[in-house]
């Protein structure tokens, strides 16, 4: 076929019936035995496997470890691949410029045949920025599976979806976008960060078009409820939001509901390079995870190997349905998670996760003790007098031990009101922090909040090695 198009190579119906949506999903995964969605995902995963020896980076990284076409042979298997992370695909990227070698052969082709391709990057907030690749089938199931989440929690027709993901390079809010508009028919207002539309114009807009749910990072969420009160606007009132579909994490999830007038909340889960991996339901009892689309493993942040069930560490991932253009194959994410350990309310055959717990290469250790800079929002949660904005800033002393300061936002900085604040810490965390109050607003250029999708945590001021 010459020139073949997006859709030329898509059949969403067949999809749609593979990852369903909808009552359909709700349907077959919960009458379905742990055995048979093992057969399933052991099904997709071989096959993604054969693909991937198709793809040099797969066949470079796979035969240093000593492996061989035909060594894996069952799901159970997956432990003997090496896992590889984001370092690994920008070595390819700066050896094979500019799109790496983790693609398909036929790709890097200028024939008039070769595949469609959807080219994005990440956002660069753990360095500089990767890129993304997607054909049109993967790029369509990754769309699928965030518009599943949605449709599980009640988004449709009447809904107006106000979007603060970014966009430019940017994978996030063009796939959310595409998600929303193929998948959901609600009307999507694709605002995107407050560099893309000014905070208070993105404000009216809700206002104007009556916006009832927004989907995007909750630190900016936030930020635009005290925008709409500082322009006369009523979360909640004026603005009818009824529910916030974003990256909770170790936020706080009552303070950014009270900030929009008692709207729910809901927490989801996902990166670049594998897309929607797990997201809440209705009933807010851990993160399940799309296990007919992934095969995700927690595994000990220092040997690699998998830990037992309720134990933190690496999630290191497997897409199983991007097996066209750029697999995924044991993606070593270094966000922290556990599995859960109890029965899941929804009935749903899948396993659920605890959420995002922190990042293992943000890890700090202070005195003997790792800690999460990302574990701070959830110690300083449900508290009035705090806006939830805070920033850490780690350096090392002349008797080369490292300490941590926190700044945080308080909304009458007092020097009083520091004392409390760094004994719950010091308790949440385990060891001893140094904190410093500004009033809000005050942690937002060093956050770059404004700007960014995610919003700087840690600003490490060690020496470089």
């Amino acid at each position: 076929m010459t020139h073949p198009s997006y859709f030329d190579l898509l059949d969403h119906r067949a999809l749609a019936e593979a990852y369903p949506l909808g009552d359909a999903f709700l349907e077959r995964y919960r009458g379905m035995s742990r055995d048979q969605l093992h057969a399933l995902k052991e099904q997709r995963f071989l096959r993604l496997v054969a693909r991937g020896w198709e793809i040099p980076f797969y066949r470079r990284h796979w035969g240093a470890a000593g492996l061989e076409p035909g060594d894996i042979r069952s799901l159970e298997d997956a432990p003997k691949i090496p896992a590889y992370d984001k370092s690994d695909l920008m070595r390819s990227i700066a050896e094979h410029p500019p799109l790496g070698d983790f693609s398909a052969p036929e790709l890097l082709s200028r024939a008039p045949d070769r595949p469609p391709v959807v080219l994005h990057t990440t956002s660069g907030t753990t360095g500089k920025p990767q890129v993304l690749l997607f054909g049109p089938k993967g790029r369509e199931v990754g769309n699928m599976l965030v518009a599943r989440m949605a449709r599980w929690l009640g988004v449709g027709a009447d809904d107006v979806v106000h979007s603060v993901y970014g966009h430019g390079m940017i994978n996030g809010g063009h796939y959310i976008r595409e998600a929303y508009t193929h998948w959901t028919n609600a009307l999507f207002l694709s605002a995107g960060t407050g560099i893309e539309t000014r905070s208070a114009t993105q404000v009216q807009l809700m206002a104007d078009f009556g916006a009832t749910v927004i989907v995007g990072f909750v630190d900016y969420v936030r930020k635009l409820a005290e925008v709409a009160r500082e322009a006369g606007l009523e979360p909640g009132r004026d603005i009818p939001v009824r529910m916030i579909i974003g990256h909770l994490g170790t936020e706080d999830r009552a303070a950014t509901e009270a900030a929009w007038g008692g709207a729910r909340a809901y927490d989801w889960y996902g990166v670049g390079d594998t897309g929607a991996i797990a997201a809440e339901g209705p009933e807010r009892d851990g993160l399940t995870i799309w296990e007919d689309a992934h095969h995700l493993e927690i595994c000990d942040v220092d040997t690699g190997r998998p830990v037992a069930r309720g134990e933190a560490g690496d999630m290191v991932v497997t897409t199983l349905y991007k097996d066209d253009v750029a697999p995924c194959i044991r993606f070593n994410t270094h966000d922290v998670s556990a599995l859960r350990t109890d029965s899941p309310a929804s009935g749903l055959v899948f396993d659920r996760l605890r959420g995002f717990l922190g990042r293992s290469d943000n890890m700090v250790k202070l005195k003997g003790i790792n800690v999460f800079p990302h574990a701070i929002g959830a110690i300083l949660e449900n508290r009035p007098e705090l806006t939830g904005e805070y920033v850490c800033h780690v350096r090392r002393g002349a008797d080369l031990a490292d300490r941590m300061t926190v700044t945080i936002e308080h909304r009458a900085p007092e020097d009083g009101a520091i004392a409390p604040l760094a004994e719950l810490l010091r308790r949440g965390l385990g060891v001893e922090v140094e904190v410093v109050l500004v009033p809000p607003g005050g942690t937002a250029a060093a956050t770059q909040i404004d700007v960014r999708q995610k919003p700087i945590r840690l600003i490490d001021e060690r020496p470089k090695r």
